[in-house]
């Protein structure tokens, strides 16, 4: 499952997987968690071309183990930009590189398996970088 779960990741990396990926075969199951985008705000105009990603995770703790041994208060937060997975972050703040334009940040809280609970655990907000 290791294996599984380390080529998951890697294609994730290459080609993104955004709130559509979810295996098949297994049945997901309900997180105890709240997640919510502290930083940006919505709208908000962001200067440079490093945003500082802040979140607020309640009902769950994030780990950095792999597993297929799914609990539904421990997992992982990815990222997502503009439909991309840029980080599977391992902690509550994160920077991220970004563009001039408008842009639309997705946070989501996903099983230790990096695949979504059922219902997702997920959150967005749109925000512009001047």
């Amino acid at each position: 499952m290791k294996r599984l779960a380390a080529a998951v990741l890697l294609s994730c990396l290459l080609t993104g997987c955004g709130p559509r990926a979810q295996p098949a075969s297994q049945v997901r199951p309900r997180s105890t968690a709240t997640l919510r985008i502290l930083n940006p705000v919505p709208g908000e105009t962001v200067t440079g071309r490093t945003l500082h990603a802040r979140l607020e995770l309640t009902g769950a703790t994030i780990t950095p183990v792999t597993s297929n041994q799914l609990s539904p208060d421990k997992g992982h937060i990815h990222l997502i930009l503009d439909g991309r997975v840029v980080s599977m972050a391992y902690g509550v703040e994160q920077d991220v590189q970004v563009t001039p334009g408008d842009h639309l940040l997705q946070a989501e809280f996903v099983a230790q398996d990096h695949f979504p609970f059922n219902p997702r655990v997920v959150k967005s907000v749109t925000f512009t970088v001047k």
